[in-house]
């Protein structure tokens, strides 16, 4: 039987470990697949202070006392969601992904979004499987200490209940 999926808000002892979680899952889905601007903007350094940054808007998922996971999701967007390398496949993606619809639609929001590089099949394919629809092309304006950074990404969306 698999360890039960606790959900929380983050804390700030927590953001070692989302920093680390999130550095290697962009590496995995970003890498060869961004401009080099963004790469060069995304050293580990920047996922730290922007780990810290964003704890108000981060829930984690621990399993077994260890995270395994986060989402960040800001006003309908679901703009950060990784797992923890050792725990793909283990379902938690798909709970994060359900408190982000659930938190995006308790602001009452119909809809929720996100972006996707579209050269990350892995996701794109994950996102499709839970029910969301690639919506089509657009640029996405990363956020960078060097101001916004261009990215062709997917548009995902997915309709919520009322």
């Amino acid at each position: 039987m698999a360890e039960p999926i606790e959900l929380r808000p983050g804390r700030p002892d927590d953001v070692p470990v989302v920093a680390d979680i999130w550095r290697t899952g962009w590496a995995d889905g970003h890498l060869g697949n961004v401009p080099d601007e963004l790469l060069a903007v995304r050293t580990a350094e920047s996922f730290d202070v922007r780990a810290a940054e964003r704890l108000a808007d981060t829930v984690v998922a621990v399993v077994g006392g260890r995270l395994a996971g986060f989402v960040m999701v800001v006003a309908d967007e679901v703009e950060q969601m990784y797992v923890a390398r050792e725990q793909r496949g283990s379902g938690i993606a798909a709970v994060l992904l359900a408190e982000a619809e659930s938190i995006v639609a308790a602001h009452g929001h119909k809809r929720a979004w996100l972006a996707v590089v579209a050269g990350n099949v892995r996701a794109r394919t994950f996102y499709e499987r839970n029910g969301w629809y690639d919506e089509g092309p657009f640029d996405y304006r990363a956020a960078s200490a060097e101001g916004p950074v261009t990215v062709p990404c997917r548009r995902y969306v997915r309709k919520l209940p009322l």
